[in-house]
């Protein structure tokens, strides 16, 4: 018996003796094909060499590459652990020719590997040509398969197409004959869906080009596309007609009986396979970075886990299951895939922390799904209503619940499920609030019925394909944009505004147009890009090239993530009172404000920055996890003040402090919940400086800092200055400081001794028009003032007190086109007299609003002391009324 290892080396082993370049299986989330969600076979990473859009220094080549098919038109998930070959993971072996070999090449090649690589008995074989390829149907005769048992098929089950135009071809297969004994009749044949006959190979001759006007034409470059089933080649080899009895399946099978206590082998033999076969698809994915969610892959994946936990519950498992797996899987396949031991650690925790937050609900979920059924009669179907209140409360998928009524012999009503969807979606178009953009309307909902939610790729790269869903311009959806234009795809790596994180700029590459991405928003589950198109026109439908400004991200990402120990750091340094009230991530600067009643001093300020610094040069990874927002505050995660958080959140974890006795959390020194872009080692921040400390609003205050190259720069422009104030100084740098302190005391002193002489000079008849009268047996004294500032006059006021002994003094000053105003009255007339009055009666001469101050002494001020006259007077007639 060959393993499944074995036979992927013989395969990949044979076609690189043939002059084939092994090519390494690409990712399941494609890079280069926007349309898909998941890489689903196994010419998609050569589908550009097939058009002829890129070039490379092989024209032939071979690979085993990881496909997934559980969502979108490709969706085997219903019927995974119920049939003998429905997988949602799964891996096609092929060998691909770019312009190289053609028909009478890649004919001979399978069947010398089928029949002497693998042994396979060429009695139980048959071949398929489509109906008018005779030169096929020549080849498999010269190669020995004899006419009887070359079937020409008529239909396109033998003609492959890309689209409805685009590279295209006849196809030829190899079936097994599994014997008479099982039902089914040969391709062609109206039992043709029977097991009988299985397809074990499949060759696409790349031969034509599909017009849209019904025209075919030869290709200038024929290619050959070739796919066998690893685990369906696996079963035959080893003896079966059932993938889930080959090694590989036998072994996680039993690693799953072995968890849960139960036979993989007996009547509850379609958990275990269920089980089994979610393993590979959920790990290969969480390895890749798709994490759980309520969008897009990551629904999918949830989708997926799901299913496959709650048939571990149906086994009886008490405890979290599929994490306890990952060992075994982890031994199987991480020869050939090392991503899945680099990644154990993150799948493990992925699919422990989901498992037990879906425990937590199923049991309620299930009592639900019961509870409806109960008052239902045994054929009718389970409400729409109910199915959508499992999805929407306890995050049931609707195909979760459909799969566990199947073993009741139920079904749903999927039209009641989507009128309970609509409406939510109605009520939420009516609870939005809008972005304050020009097409902020129902709009941004319309294109999201249509098209689904956005999948954000732009926590693993920064460039990748989409597919443009949809181009909104002056308010409206159009099928073409020039100028300026928002633009939605179906996947992108830009990064839209939130949490204090600006969004990303970038490039957006067309076939008929450039556009240059200026800013990114996220409403509706959409991502929208606001965008300039600077060359040609986009069209709705085209492939884009999506470039995010790897600079400036870098930059935001440095400064977001000194923002989380800026925050840390604050909390050691001042206490544990501190709390976010905002911030701001942008590429020239970082800005966080936080709760704090007063400035921090400037100890304060420079240990925090220390302490950033310190943690910086740890250069230690930063981490990523997502578990419920309750776990993670459990953990000891810091949380935005007034925030809401969705039914999971991430988590990121930076640096290292020994002791710090954060909860759980152990050594580490940040923990917060967050889903911004962040560095991936600490050092990537460089270095950090703050640049102030203000008061932002009552009880908080804002500090402002800088990161990277930009605090740099700021330090040697700092240094520059430093250096320009030393040279006017004549004096060494170090000393500069000293030099600058006496220059300001000695100006001080001599500041003093200018006011001192002025005060006298003022004293001593140096003023304007004095007037020195006696109002109802009280000595008055007003009198205009030059040379002197409006600080002046009230020590001014006191000396004039003491000349006059008792009495009222009124003193202006002319300040340069304003007025400063001092009245004052003597200590033994306060009784009878207020310098306030004085004062008030005096200031509306002066163009003032009066003044304040005390009975003995009062201040004030006025537009232009042009009218200084009528203001003595008006006080003196304050007097007169006595």
């Amino acid at each position: 018996m060959s393993s499944l290892a074995d036979i992927r080396s013989t395969f990949l082993s044979y076609f690189e003796k043939q002059g084939h370049a092994v090519v390494a299986s690409s990712p399941l989330v494609p890079r280069k094909d926007p349309t898909m969600m998941f890489t689903n076979s196994g010419m998609v990473q050569f589908k550009n060499r097939f058009t002829g859009v890129e070039s490379g220094d092989y024209q032939r080549a071979t690979s085993a590459q990881k496909c997934v098919r559980a969502g979108g038109k490709h969706n085997d998930l219903d019927n995974v652990g119920y049939t003998a070959r429905h997988h949602t993971f799964f891996e096609m072996m092929g060998n691909f020719s770019f312009g190289d070999y053609f028909k009478k090449e890649a004919i001979p090649f399978a069947w010398e590997l089928v029949t002497k690589e693998f042994g396979i008995d060429k009695s139980r074989l048959l071949t398929t040509v489509y109906h008018t390829d005779d030169e096929a149907f020549e080849i498999w005769k010269s190669v020995g398969v004899p006419e009887d048992r070359i079937i020409r098929i008529d239909t396109d089950d033998n003609f492959w197409r890309m689209g409805p135009t685009g590279p295209c071809g006849p196809c030829t297969e190899i079936f097994y004959d599994h014997g008479d004994h099982i039902w089914g009749g040969p391709p062609g044949s109206p039992e043709e869906d029977g097991d009988r006959f299985i397809e074990i190979w499949n060759v696409v001759f790349m031969q034509n080009e599909q017009y849209a006007d019904g025209r075919l034409e030869p290709l200038e470059m024929q290619s050959i596309d070739t796919g066998m089933g690893l685990e369906r080649i696996a079963a035959l080899l080893q003896g079966s007609h059932d993938n889930y009895n080959t090694d590989l399946f036998q072994a996680l099978m039993t690693a799953s009986g072995h968890a849960t206590s139960t036979d993989p082998f007996g009547d509850q033999n379609v958990h275990h396979r269920v089980i089994a076969d979610h393993l590979r698809s959920t790990s290969f994915l969480i390895a890749e970075g798709v994490l759980p969610s309520n969008e897009g892959r990551g629904y999918v994946l949830r989708r997926i886990m799901r299913r496959a936990m709650r048939h571990a519950h149906l086994l009886g498992a008490k405890d979290p299951v599929m994490h306890q797996l990952v060992p075994a899987l982890v031994q199987q396949m991480g020869a050939a895939y090392p991503e899945l031991g680099l990644g154990q650690r993150l799948i493990e925790e992925t699919l422990l922390n989901e498992e037990v937050r879906f425990k937590q609900t199923l049991d309620r979920g299930l009592k639900l799904l019961d509870d409806e059924l109960a008052g239902l009669a045994e054929d009718a179907a389970l409400p729409g209503e109910a199915a959508f209140k499992l999805y929407d409360t306890y995050g049931f998928p609707l195909d979760l619940t459909q799969d566990a009524l199947r073993e009741k012999g139920r079904t749903v009503d999927t039209d009641g499920f989507d009128t309970a969807m609509a409406a939510q979606k109605a009520k939420a178009r009516a609870a939005w609030s809008g972005m304050g953009e020009a097409a902020d309307s129902a709009i941004w909902f319309d294109i999201a019925d249509a098209s689904g939610s956005t999948d954000f790729l732009g926590y693993d790269t920064l460039t990748a394909e989409g597919e443009i869903v949809a181009i909104v311009t002056d308010g409206a959806t159009a099928d073409k944009g020039t100028g300026e234009v928002q633009i939605v795809l179906n996947q992108t790596p830009f990064y839209a505004e939130a949490g204090g994180q600006v969004g990303d700029a970038g490039t957006l590459k067309a076939e008929t147009g450039t556009a240059k991405v200026t800013d990114t928003k996220k409403v509706a589950g959409l991502y929208v890009h606001f965008a300039t198109v600077t060359e040609g026109t986009l069209q709705k439908g085209q492939g884009a090239e999506l470039s995010v400004d790897a600079a400036r991200r870098a930059d935001i990402q440095a400064n977001h993530s000194a923002t989380h120990l800026l925050n840390e750091a604050l909390r050691d340094v001042l206490g544990d009172h501190i709390a976010q009230r905002g911030s701001l991530n942008a590429p020239d600067r970082l800005r966080f404000d936080f709760s704090h009643t007063k400035a921090l001093t400037s100890d304060e300020l420079a240990q925090v920055e220390r302490d950033v610094n310190a943690v910086i040069r740890q250069n230690s990874p930063v981490e990523t996890r997502i578990m419920t927002p309750d776990d993670a505050r459990a953990l000891g995660a810091q949380a935005l003040f007034g925030e809401k958080y969705g039914d999971e959140v991430r988590v990121v974890s930076m640096g290292r402090q020994a002791g710090s006795g954060k909860g759980t959390a152990g050594d580490t020194y940040s923990l917060e919940l967050c889903g911004g872009t962040h560095v991936k080692q600490l050092g990537e921040i460089g270095t950090f400086v703050t640049l102030s400390d203000s008061a932002s609003s009552a009880g908080v205050r804002r500090i402002e800092a800088l990161t990277g190259q930009a605090a740099l720069d700021h330090l040697r422009l700092q240094d520059a200055r430093l250096g320009q104030a030393a040279a006017a100084l004549k004096a060494p740098v170090t000393e500069v400081a000293d030099r600058v302190k006496a220059l300001l005391d000695e100006r001080k002193a001599l500041s003093n001794e200018v006011a001192q002489l002025r005060r006298e000079l003022a004293m001593g008849g140096g003023g304007d028009d004095a007037t020195q009268v006696e109002i109802n047996g009280v000595c008055f004294m007003g009198q205009v003032m030059t040379g002197v500032s409006g600080k002046d006059l009230p020590s001014l006021v006191d000396q004039f007190k003491e000349k006059v002994g008792s009495g009222v003094v009124l003193l202006i000053a002319d300040t340069g086109g304003k007025a400063a105003v001092a009245a004052g009255v003597t200590s033994d007339l306060t009784d009878r007299i207020s310098a306030v009055d004085i004062l008030r009666a005096a200031t509306p001469e002066l163009g003032g609003k009066g003044g304040g101050g005390r009975p003995d002494m009062a201040q004030g001020g006025g537009a232009s002391a042009q009218n200084a006259d009528a203001a003595i007077a008006a006080a003196k007639q304050v007097l007169e009324t006595l």
